[in-house]
């Protein structure tokens, strides 16, 4: 096992965990004590750049410095040492490297690009078998067509080229070896919990050129750099959604989670059992333990905090965000205003990769906060949209909810409205939380996942204010709305 992170000398320290939430627009990595209590935190920016329509990117070197200057500002001065890390990654996002200099073959191509549509149409003929062995739509969010795209356009198959995602990125990079987790693998399209031959070679995706597959939870390694003290012992890696089930406490079957971010992203726990579901969710990976893996059901709006933030920088609604939700709370209703949230598409359970993004219903009485206020309920109603099916799948009775847009009062009443089920807030920063809960469970420092639940303080409740006849009704509407707007 590898030495832990020490600081300070002889003095006697403190256990310490340690979380690094690398996400879509942010690298976040917070240190806890061993009852999960916040010790100190650091956040580092990340850009992400649009260079044509369609494509989104990130530069992985910025991505890597990000979190080596996270961890070098937390381990400095520490209070402790780190027993256990764990990492998180924004999921379907992947780029190339070489596998001697380690250096970037091409830009992080992140999950909500869409250039591989025609690498995917050309698959068309084999969606169903496709479907059939991933559990997954032939949709450019996932990292198969990204990675059959970069193939066909300038990366050069050869010995030394290395193909994955974020996470196998940064372990080669910083000395826990080329690697990744069942999580991961199934978010690429490529397999369920390992790589699939087939589809492999379907995508003409090299199997030989991708991490190996080890467990989510357990040794892992260490991860190292001269720019920190010392090395921190890596127990636990899963994709950023996955670390939010658990820092949500969604370690049960039946248990129903939503991460409010760029996107949101509802998984619901269902154990040792991968359930085929009925509707439009897909089965995922939760983690993988002692080679014995845990699924849930997944579904995803792809644009969220991503609208405020179109809506407040690039349209000048408001300054940032949270001036845009602040402004929303001005007025009691939308004026008859509806948002189409999909700058990225649709994701589930409607699965339109071509939908664009609508604003309707304006009037010349339309005001900017009417707009906001559309642009929050319409967050509110796509992510009923999958909680219905979710509560057609395994059951809903209470929705727990995380990540920054959380904080927001005036979201979470539309949200219990709109989902009908009370919405129960716990942890704002759940995903960083819940990777660092992992390792805890990866060190042997809590018996089980089920011991984060247990662990984790009770939330705010809001209850639903609205009876059954109105959501119907209002369910309805919005329903209708998405299917006319989605052909514009």
């Amino acid at each position: 096992m590898s030495r832990a992170a020490r600081i300070g000398g002889s003095r006697m320290t403190s256990p310490l965990l340690l979380g690094i939430d690398e996400g879509t627009t942010a690298v976040k990595a917070a240190l806890f004590d061993v009852d999960l209590r916040v010790v100190r935190e650091a956040t580092r920016r990340v850009p992400t750049v649009h260079p044509r329509p369609g494509w989104v990117e990130r530069d992985p070197v910025a991505v890597l410095d990000a979190v080596v200057d996270a961890v070098a500002e937390l381990l400095r001065d520490a209070p402790g040492d780190v027993v256990a890390c764990g990492l998180d990654h924004e999921g379907e996002s992947v780029l190339a490297w070489d596998a001697e200099t380690g250096e970037p073959l091409s830009p992080i191509v992140v999950w909500s690009d869409k250039r591989s549509e025609e690498v995917l149409a050309r698959l068309g003929a084999d969606e169903d078998e496709i479907r059939r062995r991933s559990g997954l739509p032939l949709d450019p969010y996932f990292s198969a067509g990204k990675l059959a795209w970069l193939l066909e356009h300038g990366i050069e198959d050869r010995p030394g080229l290395r193909l994955g995602n974020v996470d196998a990125f940064l372990t080669e990079r910083l000395g826990a070896g080329f690697a990744t987790d069942p999580s991961t693998v199934s978010r690429t399209m490529l397999g369920v919990a390992r790589w699939d031959p087939w589809l492999c070679e379907r995508f003409g995706v090299p199997v030989e050129r991708l991490p190996a597959v080890g467990d989510s939870v357990g040794e892992l390694g260490a991860l190292r750099h001269p720019a920190w003290p010392a090395e921190v012992p890596l127990r636990a890696r899963v994709v950023d959604q996955q670390a939010a089930l658990a820092g949500a406490g969604c370690v049960e079957p039946g248990r129903v989670k939503a991460t409010y971010g760029t996107g949101v992203f509802v998984l619901a726990h269902t154990g040792a059992e991968r359930i085929e579901p009925r509707g439009a969710l897909l089965p995922t990976v939760a983690w993988g333990i002692d080679g014995r893996v845990e699924y849930a059901l997944d579904g995803g709006v792809f644009t969220a905090g991503a609208l405020l933030e179109w809506l407040s920088g690039e349209l000048g609604l408001a300054s940032d965000p949270a001036a845009l939700a602040a402004l929303a709370a001005t007025v009691p209703d939308s004026g008859g205003v509806r948002v189409l949230p999909a700058l990225s598409g649709l994701g589930a359970p409607w699965w339109r990769p071509g939908a664009r993004a609508v604003v309707a219903g304006m009037t010349a009485g339309t005001r900017p906060a009417h707009v906001a206020r559309a642009a929050l309920e319409a967050i509110a109603w796509r992510v009923a949209d999958i909680a219905a099916v979710v509560d057609g799948e395994v059951g809903l009775d209470v929705l727990r909810v995380d990540g920054g847009l959380t904080r927001d009062a005036l979201l979470l009443e539309l949200q219990a409205d709109a989902a009908g089920v009370p919405v129960e807030r716990g942890l704002v920063d759940a995903t960083v939380a819940g990777v660092a809960a992992l390792a805890a469970v990866g060190a042997g420092l809590w018996s089980s996942t089920r011991e984060i639940a247990e662990r984790l303080p009770r939330g705010e409740r809001v209850e639903p204010r609205r009876d059954d006849a109105w959501r119907a009704a209002e369910h309805a509407a919005w329903r209708a709305f998405v299917e006319r707007a989605a052909e514009l």
